[in-house]
Protein backbone atom coordinates (compact mmCIF):
# COMPACT_ATOMS: atom_id res chain seq x y z
CA UNK A 1 0.00 0.00 0.00
CA UNK A 2 1.55 3.99 -0.46
CA UNK A 3 0.62 6.95 1.33
CA UNK A 4 1.36 10.22 -0.56
CA UNK A 5 3.38 12.33 2.11
CA UNK A 6 5.03 15.72 0.34
CA UNK A 7 4.33 14.79 -2.78
CA UNK A 8 5.89 11.48 -2.53
CA UNK A 9 5.04 7.96 -1.90
CA UNK A 10 5.62 5.86 0.66
CA UNK A 11 5.22 2.39 0.37
CA UNK A 12 4.25 -0.11 4.15
CA UNK A 13 2.52 -3.21 4.47
CA UNK A 14 -0.25 -3.60 6.67
CA UNK A 15 -0.74 -7.63 8.15
CA UNK A 16 -2.66 -9.42 11.19
CA UNK A 17 -4.40 -7.69 13.79
CA UNK A 18 -4.02 -6.62 17.35
CA UNK A 19 -1.16 -4.81 19.00
CA UNK A 20 0.89 -3.05 16.52
CA UNK A 21 4.62 -3.83 15.70
CA UNK A 22 6.35 -1.92 13.51
CA UNK A 23 9.25 -2.83 11.43
CA UNK A 24 12.16 -0.65 10.35
CA UNK A 25 14.86 -2.37 7.12
CA UNK A 26 18.33 -1.57 7.48
CA UNK A 27 20.23 0.28 4.74
CA UNK A 28 20.39 -1.09 1.30
CA UNK A 29 17.06 -2.96 2.51
CA UNK A 30 13.43 -2.76 2.18
CA UNK A 31 10.25 -4.02 3.68
CA UNK A 32 10.78 -7.44 1.83
CA UNK A 33 13.18 -8.06 4.67
CA UNK A 34 10.87 -9.11 7.07
CA UNK A 35 8.91 -11.65 5.24
CA UNK A 36 9.78 -14.50 7.32
CA UNK A 37 9.34 -12.35 10.81
CA UNK A 38 5.81 -11.19 9.65
CA UNK A 39 4.43 -14.84 9.17
CA UNK A 40 5.63 -15.46 12.52
CA UNK A 41 3.98 -12.27 13.93
CA UNK A 42 0.88 -11.51 12.30
CA UNK A 43 -1.23 -14.38 13.92
CA UNK A 44 -1.45 -12.39 17.04
CA UNK A 45 -0.06 -8.78 16.00
CA UNK A 46 -0.90 -6.16 13.48
CA UNK A 47 2.77 -5.94 11.70
CA UNK A 48 3.16 -2.68 9.83
CA UNK A 49 6.20 -2.59 7.92
CA UNK A 50 7.53 0.68 5.98
CA UNK A 51 9.85 1.42 3.22
CA UNK A 52 12.48 4.21 4.48
CA UNK A 53 13.02 7.06 1.82
CA UNK A 54 14.80 6.17 -1.06
CA UNK A 55 14.63 2.43 -0.32
CA UNK A 56 12.43 -0.02 -1.93
CA UNK A 57 9.21 1.57 -3.42
CA UNK A 58 9.67 4.87 -1.32
CA UNK A 59 10.91 8.08 -3.07
CA UNK A 60 13.54 10.46 -1.96
CA UNK A 61 12.84 13.76 -0.40
CA UNK A 62 15.53 15.80 -1.08
CA UNK A 63 19.38 15.40 -0.58
CA UNK A 64 20.19 14.56 3.04
CA UNK A 65 17.71 11.53 4.57
CA UNK A 66 18.60 12.78 8.34
CA UNK A 67 17.32 9.96 11.07
CA UNK A 68 14.40 12.88 12.05
CA UNK A 69 13.29 13.44 8.52
CA UNK A 70 13.09 9.37 7.96
CA UNK A 71 11.45 9.20 11.50
CA UNK A 72 8.44 11.82 10.39
CA UNK A 73 8.01 10.29 7.22
CA UNK A 74 7.28 6.73 9.54
CA UNK A 75 5.29 8.98 11.30
CA UNK A 76 2.99 9.80 8.61
CA UNK A 77 2.18 6.65 7.76
CA UNK A 78 1.29 5.58 11.22
CA UNK A 79 -0.99 8.85 11.41
CA UNK A 80 -2.89 7.59 8.23
CA UNK A 81 -3.16 4.40 10.28
CA UNK A 82 -4.56 5.91 13.55
CA UNK A 83 -1.64 3.79 15.19
CA UNK A 84 -1.15 5.64 18.51
CA UNK A 85 0.58 3.04 20.40
CA UNK A 86 3.56 0.51 18.93
CA UNK A 87 6.30 -1.79 19.20
CA UNK A 88 9.53 -0.80 17.16
CA UNK A 89 12.16 -3.14 15.83
CA UNK A 90 14.79 -1.57 13.87
CA UNK A 91 17.65 -2.85 11.78
CA UNK A 92 20.71 -1.23 11.54
CA UNK A 93 19.43 2.17 9.79
CA UNK A 94 15.72 1.45 10.57
CA UNK A 95 17.40 1.47 14.49
CA UNK A 96 18.80 4.94 13.95
CA UNK A 97 15.23 5.38 12.60
CA UNK A 98 13.62 3.85 15.66
CA UNK A 99 16.02 6.14 18.09
CA UNK A 100 14.31 9.68 16.34
CA UNK A 101 10.98 8.22 16.54
CA UNK A 102 11.42 7.25 19.70
CA UNK A 103 12.32 10.77 20.52
CA UNK A 104 9.96 12.77 19.14
CA UNK A 105 6.87 10.39 20.15
CA UNK A 106 7.89 8.51 24.02
CA UNK A 107 4.88 8.31 25.06
CA UNK A 108 3.23 6.13 21.94
CA UNK A 109 6.16 3.14 22.58
CA UNK A 110 5.77 0.15 24.49
CA UNK A 111 9.01 -1.54 23.38
CA UNK A 112 11.85 -1.32 21.52
CA UNK A 113 14.50 -3.89 19.72
CA UNK A 114 17.58 -2.51 18.36
CA UNK A 115 18.72 -5.49 16.06
CA UNK A 116 22.28 -5.19 14.80
CA UNK A 117 22.35 -1.11 15.37
CA UNK A 118 23.78 1.38 18.15
CA UNK A 119 22.63 4.52 19.70
CA UNK A 120 26.27 6.10 19.39
CA UNK A 121 26.48 8.89 16.58
CA UNK A 122 29.02 8.27 13.60
CA UNK A 123 32.74 7.99 14.80
CA UNK A 124 34.87 10.52 12.75
CA UNK A 125 36.23 7.70 10.98
CA UNK A 126 33.27 6.36 10.07
CA UNK A 127 32.27 9.45 8.69
CA UNK A 128 35.12 9.44 6.26
CA UNK A 129 34.38 5.80 5.17
CA UNK A 130 30.71 7.28 4.28
CA UNK A 131 32.50 9.84 2.74
CA UNK A 132 34.54 7.85 0.64
CA UNK A 133 31.35 4.97 0.02
CA UNK A 134 29.40 7.95 -1.63
CA UNK A 135 32.41 9.03 -4.02
CA UNK A 136 32.72 5.63 -5.40
CA UNK A 137 28.43 5.00 -5.96
CA UNK A 138 28.84 7.97 -7.85
CA UNK A 139 31.48 6.09 -10.08
CA UNK A 140 29.55 2.58 -10.07
CA UNK A 141 27.06 1.80 -7.79
CA UNK A 142 26.21 -1.51 -8.79
CA UNK A 143 29.37 -3.06 -7.91
CA UNK A 144 29.62 -0.93 -5.10
CA UNK A 145 26.10 -2.23 -4.12
CA UNK A 146 27.38 -6.16 -4.74
CA UNK A 147 30.49 -5.88 -2.55
CA UNK A 148 29.09 -4.13 0.22
CA UNK A 149 25.89 -6.22 0.63
CA UNK A 150 28.22 -9.64 0.62
CA UNK A 151 30.46 -7.31 3.32
CA UNK A 152 27.75 -6.93 5.70
CA UNK A 153 28.18 -11.25 6.54
CA UNK A 154 30.45 -13.40 8.49
CA UNK A 155 33.26 -14.35 5.88
CA UNK A 156 32.33 -18.07 6.26
CA UNK A 157 28.91 -16.97 5.47
CA UNK A 158 29.31 -15.38 2.13
CA UNK A 159 29.60 -19.21 0.90
CA UNK A 160 26.56 -21.00 3.04
CA UNK A 161 24.18 -17.85 2.23
CA UNK A 162 25.11 -17.12 -1.57
CA UNK A 163 21.98 -17.60 -2.79
CA UNK A 164 20.50 -15.19 0.03
CA UNK A 165 22.89 -12.62 -1.04
CA UNK A 166 21.84 -12.65 -4.75
CA UNK A 167 18.37 -11.69 -3.54
CA UNK A 168 19.73 -9.21 -1.20
CA UNK A 169 21.60 -7.36 -4.45
CA UNK A 170 18.55 -6.99 -6.36
CA UNK A 171 16.81 -5.63 -3.58
CA UNK A 172 19.79 -3.37 -2.77
CA UNK A 173 19.79 -1.95 -6.33
CA UNK A 174 15.83 -0.79 -5.50
CA UNK A 175 17.72 1.84 -3.88
CA UNK A 176 18.73 4.45 -6.07
CA UNK A 177 22.08 6.49 -5.97
CA UNK A 178 20.36 9.41 -4.55
CA UNK A 179 18.67 7.47 -1.79
CA UNK A 180 21.98 5.51 -1.10
CA UNK A 181 23.84 8.94 -1.04
CA UNK A 182 20.81 10.77 0.76
CA UNK A 183 20.77 8.00 3.74
CA UNK A 184 24.56 8.25 4.38
CA UNK A 185 24.72 11.68 4.36
CA UNK A 186 22.06 11.33 7.00
CA UNK A 187 23.96 8.93 8.76
CA UNK A 188 27.10 10.45 8.89
CA UNK A 189 25.10 13.40 11.02
CA UNK A 190 22.77 11.35 13.14
CA UNK A 191 23.37 11.87 17.01
CA UNK A 192 24.06 10.22 20.14
CA UNK A 193 20.65 8.68 21.60
CA UNK A 194 22.30 6.46 24.10
CA UNK A 195 20.08 8.52 26.71
CA UNK A 196 16.96 7.12 25.13
CA UNK A 197 17.63 3.50 26.43
CA UNK A 198 18.90 5.38 29.75
CA UNK A 199 15.50 6.83 30.77
CA UNK A 200 12.69 4.83 28.96
CA UNK A 201 10.54 2.77 30.95
CA UNK A 202 9.02 0.90 27.77
CA UNK A 203 10.66 -2.72 26.96
CA UNK A 204 14.34 -2.49 25.00
CA UNK A 205 16.25 -5.20 23.80
CA UNK A 206 19.58 -5.04 21.76
CA UNK A 207 20.69 -7.79 19.36
CA UNK A 208 24.08 -7.92 19.12
CA UNK A 209 26.32 -10.45 16.97
CA UNK A 210 30.29 -11.33 17.86
CA UNK A 211 31.47 -11.15 13.95
CA UNK A 212 29.66 -7.87 12.60
CA UNK A 213 31.87 -6.77 10.18
CA UNK A 214 29.44 -3.13 10.67
CA UNK A 215 29.61 -2.14 14.59
CA UNK A 216 31.64 -3.60 17.20
CA UNK A 217 30.90 -5.65 19.77
CA UNK A 218 32.41 -4.80 22.63
CA UNK A 219 30.88 -1.22 22.30
CA UNK A 220 27.56 -2.73 21.63
CA UNK A 221 28.22 -4.68 25.02
CA UNK A 222 28.69 -1.97 27.15
CA UNK A 223 26.14 0.47 25.41
CA UNK A 224 23.60 -1.78 26.30
CA UNK A 225 25.16 -3.15 30.07
CA UNK A 226 25.28 0.20 30.93
CA UNK A 227 21.77 1.36 29.80
CA UNK A 228 20.73 -2.07 31.77
CA UNK A 229 18.79 -3.09 27.95
CA UNK A 230 18.26 -7.05 27.35
CA UNK A 231 21.01 -8.32 25.30
CA UNK A 232 20.79 -11.53 22.73
CA UNK A 233 23.99 -12.78 21.29
CA UNK A 234 24.51 -14.47 17.64
CA UNK A 235 27.65 -15.77 16.48
CA UNK A 236 27.52 -14.14 12.74
CA UNK A 237 27.74 -11.59 10.83
CA UNK A 238 25.39 -7.86 10.59
CA UNK A 239 22.51 -10.25 8.88
CA UNK A 240 21.26 -11.94 12.13
CA UNK A 241 17.64 -12.64 10.37
CA UNK A 242 19.30 -14.60 7.51
CA UNK A 243 22.58 -15.89 9.35
CA UNK A 244 20.65 -17.34 12.35
CA UNK A 245 17.13 -17.12 11.37
CA UNK A 246 16.04 -19.40 13.53
CA UNK A 247 16.85 -18.49 16.77
CA UNK A 248 16.59 -14.71 15.67
CA UNK A 249 12.58 -15.24 15.24
CA UNK A 250 12.35 -17.21 18.54
CA UNK A 251 13.80 -14.24 20.41
CA UNK A 252 11.70 -12.01 18.42
CA UNK A 253 8.70 -13.57 18.95
CA UNK A 254 9.32 -13.81 22.91
CA UNK A 255 10.05 -10.11 22.80
CA UNK A 256 7.27 -9.36 21.80
CA UNK A 257 4.36 -11.84 23.70
CA UNK A 258 6.59 -10.51 26.91
CA UNK A 259 5.57 -6.87 26.25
Amino acid sequence: MIIEYKSIPIYYTDDGEGSVVVLLHGFLSNSTMWSDLVLKLNQKKRIICIDLLGHGRTDCLGYIHSMELMAEAVSAVLNHLKIDLYSIIGHSLGGYVALALVEKHPKKIEGLCLMNSTAEEDSPEKRKLRTRAIEVAKKNYKDLVKVSISNLFRLKNKVIFSKEIEILRVEALKTSIQGYIAAQEGMKIRKNREILLKSSAYKKMMIISRKDPVLEYYTLIKQAKKANVKIVEFPDGHMTHIENRRNFLRHIVRFIENI
